[in-house]
């Protein structure tokens, strides 16, 4: 077996595999400049690393596939051969995707890959079509977001391994589900991190909130590059994933007229049409820059999805009347900032943004760009787990909000996506916890993130500890809800919308242009058309009456029980609740 690794700075590298040490030599190819490489016989579960120059220690394998003893431990040989899926995967088009996003150390008690697989006929029931994981690249400890992972080839243990993941993405795939998995490109975190050892991965040109960034313009960069989107290709070739969630794009510091997300684009493209399988890349994005998904061949970088964060600000202040921070502009007037993301996406598309100081953002060309370029949602784990408490909206709303809220993240023009029990409006919170065996580490996050709260007038000792065990515990979804009458209620109304986006055509348009919006600030009600398909909701508590502007509809679905519309085209909408209106 031939052993490889990228080490250009470096004089002499061995490679220690079980308890033999091999000599390694530099890779005379004149395109493989800074590599080493070894042939010797290994076989599956050996562990090994490398010895840089007068190293004290052997380190893990960059791109090392298997970390049985954590980040600080020896690579493993990983066979993929009994390990990859054999179930075809669903090719479902982004167009028609339903997304559930899910953290695996929480969605279930266990927090592994086979518990969570054992949970697939919630999602199958629910009628969603692709769960979306967040990260699973190994970090320090056992409990953590992800986040801050630090080994981008590699597979958490704990949740277990590559293989619990293996059998995970077999599982969906036979369900009917796709995957798609956050990856994160922008920074590693800040114990465990291997890879400046190596070679220049990160540089001093450019800082970031975590400090240097990630090296894809300054000497030495291609091969970075390759590092990174080698590892991208890997998830989806080796575990048969059938997407990627890009981590705050706007956070990778690249200057080079060839961008890294344009060549990683074009790399899962080329991925896509080899295997015949519906490969795509979703960005988090903080630009509200419509060329994020726009085509390569038009000038784009040519993502296929991007997350649409002004649709969740203008929906979550019209729901709760939050204003604070990053969601001061959309609470001037949430019901118009809500109708202007339904029809242009972007809310910020070259206007004032008050929580920048300037100027944001780029108008969306409605006629050239697909609605399902954008994602939208109610609840994700950063506009939950990134608030003081983790409360979700079930926490200060009432069912029927939360029933408004679903119907138009779910009914809207945009590929809708959930958050692990917001659909049976899960009382459980989800906040922020790690486990970092460094302890002065441990007591900076801790600190850290109380003393950020405080400054917003949270008294410190309300404020979770991220290293207690129970916070993390406290986050695991309660599996005995979906069974109690007011959960279940909330439950088959959001499987009842899922159901109508599948079989009404109206709600899978991706014509932006063609979305229609009538709404009243003042009487907190909102109405928009989609071809032959109305919505309502009535975000007040007192009843309303709306013009609906056609006869001859009638009610899809309700949240609570109301008349068919009248001869006057006119519905009479009790408070707090929604309507779905058709042929």
């Amino acid at each position: 077996m031939q052993f490889e690794v990228w080490a250009p700075q470096t004089g002499r590298v061995a490679m220690r595999l079980n308890d033999t040490a091999y000599e390694m030599t530099r890779d005379p190819a004149p395109d493989r400049a800074g590599w080493w490489v070894v042939e010797a016989p290994a076989a599956d579960g050996d562990r090994y690393g490398f010895l840089l120059d007068d190293g004290p220690r052997p380190l893990p394998d960059p791109r090392g596939r298997r970390l049985p003893d954590g980040p600080d431990g020896l690579s493993a040989v990983v066979d993929f051969t009994p390990l990859h899926p054999d179930t075809p995967s669903p090719r479902i088009p982004l167009q028609d995707a339903v997304l559930y996003e899910l953290h695996i150390g929480t969605f279930t008690p266990e927090g592994t890959f086979d518990a969570a697989a054992g949970r697939l006929a919630h999602l199958t029931s629910l009628g969603v079509t692709h769960v979306e994981l967040m990260p699973v690249c190994p970090f320090p400890g056992r409990h953590g977001w992800g986040y801050d992972g630090v080994a981008p080839w590699a597979v958490h243990e704990p949740y277990g391994g590559p293989a619990g993941l293996a059998r995970f993405v077999d599982a969906a795939h036979a369900a009917g589900l796709g995957v798609v998995l956050d990856v994160v490109h922008n920074h590693l975190g800040p114990s465990g991190n291997h890879l400046p050892a190596f070679g220049p991965y990160f540089t001093d040109t450019h800082r970031t909130p975590w400090g240097a960034a990630v090296n894809l313009d300054a000497p030495g960069s291609d091969e970075v590059r390759a590092y990174f989107i080698g590892s991208a290709l890997a998830w989806l070739r080796d575990y048969r994933i059938d997407g990627l969630r890009l981590d705050a794009v706007h956070a990778l510091a690249d200057g080079r007229a060839l961008t890294f997300l344009e060549e990683l684009a074009a790399a899962v493209d080329g991925l896509a049409a080899e295997t015949a399988r519906p490969l795509f890349l979703i960005a988090e994005s903080d630009q509200c820059d419509p060329r994020t998904t726009t085509p390569r061949a038009a000038g784009g970088l040519g993502l296929h999805a991007q997350w649409n964060d002004d649709f969740h600000h203008a929906l979550h202040c019209a729901l709760t009347g939050e204003s604070q921070g990053y969601y001061a502009d959309f609470a001037v007037a949430p019901l118009a900032a809500l109708a202007k993301t339904l029809t242009r996406a972007f809310f910020h598309d070259g206007t004032w943004s008050s929580f920048r100081g300037r100027t944001h953002g780029r108008p969306v060309d409605r006629r050239r760009t697909p609605a399902h370029r954008f994602v939208g949602y109610a609840q994700t784990h950063d506009q939950i787990g990134n608030r003081a408490l983790g409360d979700r909206l079930s926490s200060s709303l009432s069912p029927g909000l939360l029933a408004c809220a679903a119907t138009l993240a779910v009914t809207g023009p945009f590929v809708p996506m959930l958050f692990m029990g917001e659909e049976w409006g899960a009382d459980t919170p989800w906040q922020y916890f790690t486990d970092h065996p460094d302890p002065e580490l441990a007591e900076a996050v801790r600190t850290g993130r109380r003393r950020e709260f405080a400054a917003h007038g949270w008294k410190e000792e309300k404020i979770p500890d991220p290293q207690d065990p129970a916070t993390r515990d406290r986050s695991c979804l309660d599996w005995s809800q979906p069974e109690q009458p007011a959960h279940a209620r909330l439950l088959e109304w959001y499987r009842t919308l899922v159901e109508l986006r599948r079989n009404h055509p109206d709600l899978r348009d991706p014509d932006l242009a063609a979305v229609r919006v009538a709404h009243d600030e003042e009487r907190r009600w909102l109405t928009f058309r989609r071809g032959e398909v109305r919505v309502a909701v009535n975000l007040s508590p007192e009843p309303v009456t709306i013009a609906l502007g056609r006869n001859g509809v009638r009610v899809l679905a309700a949240w609570e029980p109301l008349e068919q519309p009248g001869g006057d085209g006119r519905i009479h909408l009790p408070g707090e609740s929604a309507v779905v209106l058709g042929p």
